[in-house]
């Protein structure tokens, strides 16, 4: 991380968390305490008003404010970017927050840095994802993730065999051109991966056995890396 980056982190950091020790900056940003002095003597001789306090630790001046959010053009491009495939390629809802955030940043920048008009984006991304069985399936996959549910999906394998299966969803993974869906499967007792756009049906259910202990995302993962 740049020194930039990390004395714009701090800054917030005080703004969120004051009064603040050296001691436990020094943790949020996982440098040492001497690193932090430095820090502080670079914002306040660039005009940021930091105030130390023996014992009790930093604090801002009262009402000081960050000045608007400054974005090169690269940054804007790869911005509407991310927002135009989270908006395509998820589902409803975090598409209409993907909007809502874009909105937001943009009427908090500043003229020089507004958007690039519609007509003027040179990357695009198409949204016939939306009209898909998948985008639907996705939305309802993600829900079930953020509320810890159960599923009850039928799944068409690529052999074009029907099952239905009980599974834990864990977390959805784009593979650039298709989503998959990391669980733990009841029927296997082990980590699977199911294509979104082969489940045919999705709906939340009740479970009786308890997920096994041990199972979780981060375990998903490092099986996968395993492979």
């Amino acid at each position: 991380m740049r020194k930039s980056d990390r004395l714009f982190q701090l800054t917030n950091i005080l703004r969120k968390h004051q009064p603040i020790t050296a001691k436990h900056l020094a943790e949020k940003l996982l440098v040492s305490e001497r690193t932090i002095y430095r820090y502080i003597d670079d914002l306040s001789l660039s005009g940021i008003p930091i105030y130390g306090e023996p014992g009790v630790g930093y604090r801002l001046s009262e009402g000081f404010e960050l000045p608007p959010i400054q974005l090169s053009s690269g940054e804007l491009e790869a911005l509407i970017t991310g927002v135009s495939f989270t908006a395509s390629l998820t589902g409803k809802h975090l598409a209409t927050s993907a909007h809502s955030l874009l909105s937001k940043i943009e009427a908090v920048l500043p003229k020089a840095s507004k958007l690039i008009p519609d007509e003027d984006r040179v990357v695009r991304v198409p949204a016939s994802h939306r009209d898909s069985e998948a985008y639907q399936v996705w939305g309802k996959a993600h829900s079930a993730i953020v509320k810890k549910c159960w599923l009850k999906i039928g799944y068409n394998s690529l052999s074009e065999i029907v099952t239905s299966r009980t599974v834990f969803p864990l977390g959805l993974f784009y593979w650039g051109g298709r989503w998959t869906l990391g669980s733990w499967c009841d029927l296997r007792g082990d980590y699977r991966d199911f294509r979104v756009d082969r489940i045919t049906k999705l709906d939340l259910c009740e479970h009786a056995t308890p997920l096994p202990e041990g199972v979780s995302l981060s375990a998903y993962i490092e099986s996968k890396n395993k492979i």
